[in-house]
């Protein structure tokens, strides 16, 4: 089986703990305002590789990853979930921590086909990185062009799977910053048991450059990055409504 890679970056320190082998898959259905990987987009793109081959780049530097492992990411990597449970089943007999970086959009509670397969990855992932973009479902539209009640839905069923959970927001200005829209992130991950860590990201527009190369607008490119105190202020609403769901569990 051939699954389409975009690009393997060998020595990752931020998707995932310890220094990880990513993978970044090709193809995705989100349209993110400030995705920074245009490229990735279409899902004909690419270079076409083998789990083996992919692996085998992984053993030339195993040394390094004693601590970390194998993050996929993309691009959208559950878009190609039969290759993607074929590479993790080769690389659990090799006893390697497997990380999911996903947005969760191509969840569907009642895509029985799917799911089925889905329940079989989650038993060969040790953690899932699921980036949510926004909480607000209108807003989260007008983001990335897609809803986001199947992603929500999909963060329900990681919890029901057991799976380590690690969530990631990126804080932009006037789009995801509102405190309101930040305390309810905060109020729904804080029900999810299996909780592991909290990146809230600022937003940067480093990507612009890459939208001018490819001829794509790049709509945010009147907006200015988020300062790295604005993130940690978020980030502080939405811990502080996680603790609210919790006190009240208890």
């Amino acid at each position: 089986m051939n699954g389409r890679i975009h690009s393997i970056e060998t020595f990752g320190t931020v998707d995932g703990p310890g220094t990880r082998f990513v993978i970044f898959f090709q193809g995705c259905p989100m349209r993110c305002k400030y995705c920074h990987n245009p490229d990735t987009w279409e899902t004909n793109g690419g270079t076409e590789m083998t789990s083996d081959e992919i692996l085998e780049q992984y053993e030339n530097n195993k040394v390094f990853y004693t601590k970390g492992g194998i993050t996929v990411t993309g691009g959208e990597p559950l878009l190609q979930i039969d290759f993607l449970i074929e590479l993790f089943e080769k690389a659990k007999k090799k006893s390697i921590h497997t990380c999911i970086d996903t947005s969760g959009i191509t969840y569907n509670p009642n895509n029985n086909i799917y799911n089925e397969k889905l329940d079989k990855l989650m038993g060969l992932t040790d953690l899932v990185m699921l980036d949510i973009k926004h909480i607000d479902p209108v807003e989260h539209i007008k983001l990335t062009e897609q809803p986001n009640d199947g992603i929500l839905a999909f963060a329900k069923y990681l919890d029901t799977k057991d799976v380590d959970i690690w969530i990631r927001h990126v804080v932009v200005p006037g789009i995801t910053d509102d405190p309101k829209f930040l305390h309810g992130l905060g109020l729904f991950i804080g029900q999810l048991k299996n909780l592991k860590a909290l990146d809230v990201l600022p937003y940067h527009d480093m990507g612009k450059v890459k939208y001018e190369q490819l001829g794509i607008d790049y709509v945010l490119k009147d907006v200015e990055p988020m300062s790295e105190e604005g993130a940690i202020m978020a980030k502080k609403v939405i811990i502080d409504a996680i603790k609210e769901v919790r006190n009240n569990i208890k």
